[in-house]
């Protein structure tokens, strides 16, 4: 038989031993949130379980039971054999810790295989991660990383990060860059899977002395970030990136690459031209339809982002501490934190 398990305790098992987490709620259910880390092997697929809902709401329980016993019986061989070829303990989960995870918990049981129930399913798991958000207490040394428009903030983290330092990759979680050009070339993940990325980083560095990430808005694309979070950012010790101007145009076109995203771009522009001068709005939108991406980068740095950060960054209380990093490429940006890291104080 299988076991139950809350899901504060299978944290704790995850730590000690090897647990595969499954998620056997339909691929569209899983595609849109699910608990990081886990595999998807659907008991039913997305027709099969409209099927059953159907059956369910119009005919009743034992119909849908039936019906559902049919589509199952006809994959139960590899349906099991995929959990088989799996290492460690199985945890499984569906929406609530219904039907589907007590079905493929006990079939694995049946079959000799240890299978472990979450309790409350996603949506137990789902309210854990807000309760632990909204009462977050975060004990590393905050340092984040400040800087205008295509100073290579991510690309400095991400270095930052390769050699060995702890590093929350806040875009990354969302699937956005945080400006109105954002989302190009991105897939935008939504609240639920922010949320849950965003813990589950929390929790990995929760015993680092320190930790490092980007000075973001509280809002970056559709996700918005927890209150208790934006009060560690505001306290935080501020690095302030310092970039030439031509860098930083290199670095937005390499990054978003507009020759491949043309229309995607100057739908964007659209959303913003009104709050841009009239003569280098159209001389934006003129480049931006021409191909002259280099000029059209520059006057949006110079007469639209470069102005709004500006004024933000006023607003910043630097009291926490505040260091200014000017370097030309991410190596001297990367050496000259370390050596912010290495001199800051922060927590034993």
């Amino acid at each position: 038989m299988f076991q139950d398990i809350e899901w504060e305790k299978l944290i704790e098992l995850r730590d000690r031993k090897d647990v595969v987490l499954v998620d056997v709620r339909s691929p569209s259910e899983y595609e849109d949130a699910t608990i990081p880390g886990s595999l998807n092997i659907p008991l039913f697929d997305d027709r099969e379980r409209a099927e059953v809902g159907t059956l369910y709401a119009q005919v009743g329980v034992q119909a849908a039971k039936e019906r559902g016993l049919e589509i199952v019986s006809a994959k139960l061989p590899a349906f099991v054999k995929s959990f088989a070829q799996l290492p460690g303990d199985k945890a499984v989960f569906c929406w609530r810790g219904g039907m589907r995870s007590r079905t493929t918990a006990t079939v694995l049981g049946l079959m000799g295989i240890r299978a472990l129930r979450l309790v409350g399913g996603y949506r137990a798991y789902r309210r854990w991660v807000v309760d632990s958000l909204a009462n977050l207490s975060f004990k590393p040394k905050a340092f984040v990383l400040h800087g205008h428009t295509g100073t290579g903030k991510t690309a400095v983290l991400k270095a930052l990060k390769e050699r060995g330092h702890p590093v929350l990759d806040l875009e990354a979680m969302a699937g956005h860059r945080g400006s109105i050009f954002g989302h190009i070339g991105l897939k935008a993940n939504n609240q639920k899977t922010f949320d849950a990325l965003l813990l589950d980083e929390l929790l990995r560095y929760r015993n680092a002395p320190y930790v490092l990430f980007e000075a973001e808005s509280s809002r970056i694309g559709k996700v918005t970030l927890p209150q208790p979070f934006v009060d560690v950012k505001d306290k935080g010790h501020q690095i302030w990136l310092e970039v030439p101007t031509e860098v930083r145009i290199r670095n937005i076109l390499e990054d978003y690459r507009p020759w491949e995203n043309q229309s995607a771009c100057l739908e964007a522009f659209r959303r913003i031209k009104s709050r841009i001068h009239t003569p280098v709005a159209a001389e934006t939108e003129a480049c931006l339809m021409e191909g002259k991406f280099d000029r059209a980068v520059e006057l949006l740095l110079l007469y639209y982002y470069d102005p709004r950060y500006t004024h933000t960054s006023e607003q910043y209380d630097s009291s926490c501490g505040r260091t200014v990093v000017a370097a030309s490429t991410v190596e001297e940006a990367v050496a000259a934190i370390e050596r912010i890291l290495r001199a800051a104080p922060v927590p034993a």
